[in-house]
């Protein structure tokens, strides 16, 4: 259904500019005293202003679905790693691998933040393949894992954690954030527990390109699961020597292959007791072929627009829905009846509308706040 990077993070050596610093503390103010996430405009670049700072960090900062999060630290001599920068599965799965670093280098550029090849540390890579598997039932028992668990690039049982409810196992994890990892879960229900509408014009593409129906959300029987590999820090760094693009696209596909063997989801045999000898199951063997194939070479290269329009309808949605609801709540409050209740919608809208006579400059400020909390997906 899709294959494609999910998560990329990335520490960058190099500091706020002087100018940009006085700018961005600025913006933190008017945050502060307004007590909302502020549209900042550096030279072309957009980006919210979180009122937090953290893990060091003194401003924490969003592109929206369809760009990057940047978390700069206030400049110090003693420690000249001050960017980090985290791209996520919205992105990466409509624009791919090859945007993320064009993007990367040209907001470093607008923000007069210069850097050479080695001024980049590749902290998290995250890779993951979607299937359409309406009978399969995951199995916390059918994880294999390599027999050299006590090195730390590779994993133990004790690092698995698991997720579900009601007798059925909707997640399994294996493995540290920091080292290797992987998981496999039901990303049909996350989708759907999570708002991520999105997910089903992407699948629907693909089956488009096809030739297959699309995908109805409301049939349970289409279950999609998510099988990822994740690459963290200690993993990346220290066994690897990846740290740079050109670390990364010389060395990830192995670390990939490297991961399908030493964890694997299996077809238990139970008469044979050597766990080892056990079979991957076929879901195991499309993951790991689908996340071989063209790795780093991978692009997916929709267009991102359908993906923003989706988003965009799902935030409607939520509003209307939450509109409707107080106004049933306000109409309780003051004894309307079910009959009237038609005409009191109208009333509160005409009231609505006399406020906007009532309070102009206050309303425009609203209405100016509102559309740069949503400017990523109009």
């Amino acid at each position: 259904m899709h294959t494609g990077f999910d998560t990329l993070a990335i520490a960058v050596k190099t500091m706020l500019p002087p100018d940009l610093l006085e700018y961005l503390e600025e913006q933190k103010q008017i945050e502060e005293q307004e007590q909302r996430e502020v549209l900042i405009d550096w030279n072309g670049v957009q980006l919210h202003l979180k009122g937090h700072g953290g893990s060091g960090y003194r401003f924490i900062t969003s592109g929206g679905p369809m760009g990057a999060n940047w978390a700069f630290k206030k400049p110090n001599a003693k420690d000249p790693w001050g960017v980090r920068v985290s791209f996520g599965a919205t992105f990466l799965a409509t624009l791919g691998l090859g945007a993320a670093r064009a993007h990367l280098d040209k907001v470093l550029e607008r923000l007069g933040m210069r850097t050479n090849a080695d001024d980049i540390s590749i902290s998290r890579v995250d890779i993951c393949t979607d299937i359409l598997s309406p009978d399969f039932e995951l199995s916390p028992e059918a994880f294999v894992m390599h027999s050299s668990a006590n090195r730390r690039d590779y994993v133990s049982g004790f690092d698995a954690s698991v997720n579900g409810k009601s007798g059925r196992v909707t997640s399994v994890t294996i493995g540290s954030t920091r080292a290797r990892q992987v998981i496999i879960y039901d990303k049909r229900l996350e989708v759907i527990q999570k708002q991520k509408s999105h997910w089903w014009a992407i699948w629907n593409k693909t089956l488009e390109a096809r030739g297959i129906p699309p995908l109805n959300p409301k049939d349970s029987s289409a279950k999609v699961w998510r099988v990822k590999f994740r690459a963290g820090k200690d993993l990346l760094r220290d066994t690897w020597n990846i740290r740079t693009w050109a670390d990364l696209f010389a060395r990830f596909g192995d670390l990939c292959a490297q991961t399908g063997q030493v964890v694997r989801y299996t077809d238990p045999v139970v008469s044979d007791r050597n766990r080892a000898r056990w079979p991957n199951h076929p879901l195991w063997e499309i993951a790991c072929a689908e996340i071989g194939s063209e790795l780093i070479e991978m692009r997916e290269g929709e267009d991102s627009n359908p993906v923003k329009a989706v988003i965009r309808q799902q935030h409607i949605s939520t509003l209307l829905k939450n509109i409707r609801g107080s106004t049933v709540t306000l109409a309780a409050l003051e004894g309307v009846e079910f009959d009237a209740l038609s005409d009191f919608f109208v009333q509160t809208g005409k009231k609505l509308a006399k406020d906007v006579q009532g309070e102009p400059e206050h309303l425009a400020k609203m209405l100016v706040n509102a559309g740069e909390k949503y400017t990523f997906v109009q």
